[in-house]
Order: structure tokens, then sequence, then C-alpha cells
């Protein structure tokens, strides 16, 4: 008996092949690159490679006094803007010690949830659409700008509001503004069931999502993955609840906390979806506490030089995409002597090592698109 082996080439030997995603991918949400290796059609190792829009922003701080520097942590997210000025205005206040006026809090808390919605929105329509799906991108920016007209009433800006000031917030409400506001939110939350059953209940959208890319809780806690994704993971942790701040403490019979266990692209987005409702929830209960507030000051008058006396401390928030951190360091100058960031982003995106290995190529946007982030965020 005779065999004869014809026109194998170069498959008798087992060669991997690298692939560089990016620097320039539609599907990043910024300049990301990816170095993956391959074997065949499955990913061998992935290697996440930033840096490409690093801009310096903490060593900026330093060059910055304490009301400028609210200008520089607005942008690294900047679909999170709000949330951004909140976590470095609230390490300021800390360091001086200093009482925000209640109707600052409440206002502060009410602003925070609606830019969650803004930011959460933007993935909701985004993440379908880089699996195909376009109809759904269309929803969210209506949805968005319907919020986005009140929030560019009260502050000036559409993306980054620079509302928030040391001492509470840039100037009092509009004549009309909370019921306008009010409005609007009811509106969004009439639609929001379009992501029900458009996306979350679409079989090509599941089939794409269910059981892919799993992130276990355990390579979570190693990466320092939070937010969304890490509850997706069945990682119960929101500094909302668990460490309260603004006015949240007053809020947690409204609060809920999203988890999911199976950890995949589709537990990622239910879990974003539904945290979408519960800001909306949240955002309608400060409206009602606002309402029975009495008139009363939204901000703390401040001397014209601000300087914080020497000392270093922490802040951190529950931003829309996961912890943002500020350490601050000062030696009793007007500018910072030190402030390092910790944003969402940069963690989250670590975790594409573990995640892309042993998956198909094929769905690597599905999973690079799960994690949410946004790249100003990871280079900062």
């Amino acid at each position: 008996m005779t065999e004869t082996t014809v026109g194998i080439g170069g498959a008798a030997e087992s060669t991997d092949m690298v692939l560089n995603i990016g620097p320039q991918h539609p599907s990043t949400h910024g300049v990301l690159r990816l170095r993956l290796v391959l074997d065949g059609e499955r990913i061998v190792s992935a290697e996440p490679v930033v840096g490409y829009m690093h801009r310096g922003a903490e060593k900026l701080f330093e060059a910055r006094d304490y009301r400028q520097i609210v200008m520089l942590a607005n942008r690294h997210d900047w679909l999170s803007a709000f949330s951004n000025e909140l976590g470095v205005v609230m390490a300021v206040e800390r360091m001086l010690g200093m009482e925000v006026p209640e109707r600052a809090v409440w206002m502060r808390t009410l602003l925070a949830e609606l830019n969650r919605v803004l930011n959460h929105l933007m993935f909701l329509g985004s993440y379908p659409l880089e699996l195909g799906g376009i109809t759904p991108i269309f929803h969210a920016f209506r949805e968005r700008e319907e919020l986005q007209a009140v929030m560019e009433e009260i502050s000036g800006g559409r993306m980054h509001y620079m509302f928030n000031r040391v001492g509470g917030l840039k100037e009092d409400l509009p004549a009309g503004w909370l019921g306008r506001a009010r409005a609007a939110i009811a509106d969004v939350n009439t639609r929001m069931h379009v992501y029900d059953d458009l996306v979350r209940g679409n079989e090509i959208f599941r089939a794409r999502t269910r059981g892919v890319g799993v992130l276990s809780a355990e390579a979570v806690h190693a990466y320092g993955v939070s937010g969304p994704i890490a509850r997706a993971s069945g990682v119960d942790f929101d500094l909302r609840r668990d460490e309260p701040y603004l006015a949240y403490g007053e809020l947690q019979d409204v609060l809920k906390i999203v988890t999911r266990t199976e950890g995949d692209c589709l537990a990622r987005f239910e879990v974003l979806l539904e945290q979408t409702h519960n800001a909306l929830d949240l955002a309608v209960a400060c409206l009602d506490r606002m309402a029975e507030l009495a008139p009363g000051p939204i901000n703390q008058r401040l001397p014209k030089v601000l300087k914080a006396p020497e000392g270093e401390t922490y802040a951190w928030t529950e931003n829309p995409l996961g912890i943002n951190g500020y350490y601050l360091v000062s030696k009793g100058e007007k500018t910072p002597y030190r402030l390092k960031l910790r944003s969402a982003s940069y963690n989250n995106i670590q975790a594409l090592a573990v995640l892309l290995p042993g998956q198909l190529v094929a769905d690597m946007v599905s999973i690079l698109g799960s994690l949410f982030f946004v790249v100003g965020d990871i280079d900062k």
C-alpha cells in the first residue's frame, strides 16, 4: 500500500502570524493598537498597545492652579465629562475640609446620573453598530440629543460641561429647568424599551455575544477591572452603595446595583442597559428632592488665590465606565504638587490580554466593543 501526500506546503509546520489591529481601526473608540498572534483563525496571544493619544495630563496638572485643573480632568473620558470634573473637585474640597451646599450636592448627583445615561446610550448604540446593526445608533442619538439639550442649557457645553467648581457648581439653575429636565427624562424613559426589544432580543445579536469573551471574576480582581464590566462577571461592587458620596447615601432605596454571573459580551451589554434604566430612575428621584429644597447657595465663596494645605488625599467616584480616582498631593501652593489619575478604561482594557487568547478572530470586535472604553481615558 502506497500513501502519497500532495500540496501541503507550509501547512506542515505550525506557523503563527502576527496581526496588528490599529492604531487606526474603526471599532476601537479612538487610537488603540492590538498586537495579535494568530494560529489560523484562533488568537494565541493579545497585547494592547496604548499611548497613541497620550497628552501628559498628569504632568500638566502640576502647572495649573486648582481652578484650571478642572478643564484637564474634564477631557480624558469625553463621554463622562461631568463625572471627571466631579472627582477632581471632590479631592480638592476634601483637602480644604470644605462643605458643599446641599442644593449643589443634589444637583451634582442629578447631573452625574444624566451624564451616566449619555455615556451608556453611546455604547448601547455603537456596540450593535460594530456587529453590523445600524438602526440602534439612530435611536441612541435621538435620546442623547434630548438629554444633551437640557445639559447644554444649564452649562453651555455639549460634551465638556465645565460646570463643577471647587465648592459647588458654576451657577444656579435657569428658571423652569427642573421641569424641562423632568420632561426630557420622561420622554427618554418611554423609548428605552427599544434597546430591550431591538437589540437584546435580537437573535443575531445574541448569537454573536452569548458565551463569547467570558471574563472570570478572578481576572477582574487581578487586573483591577471595574464598572459594568466587573459587575457582569459577578463582582458586586459599586462605590455609590459601598462608599456613598454626594447624595447617594439617601438614594439607596432607588439605587439598584445590576450584576450578572456569565461574564460574556451579552452580560456586559445587559448590565449597561439595566444600569441606564436605573440612572434615569435616580435622576427622577434627584429632581423630586430638588423640588423640595428651599432656595439657597449653589457654591462656596472662594478666595482670589486658592491654595490647598500641605498633605495628600484620594477621592474616587463610580464613573460611568468604572472607578475613577484622583490622588492629590499638595505642598501648600496654588498648584498641585502631584495629581495621579486612576482611570477606569486603563485597567479595563488590560483584560484583553486574557480575554482574547483562544477566541476566533471573527469574535475579536465583539469582545473589544463589549469593554466599553474610551481611548482618551486609557492614555490620559
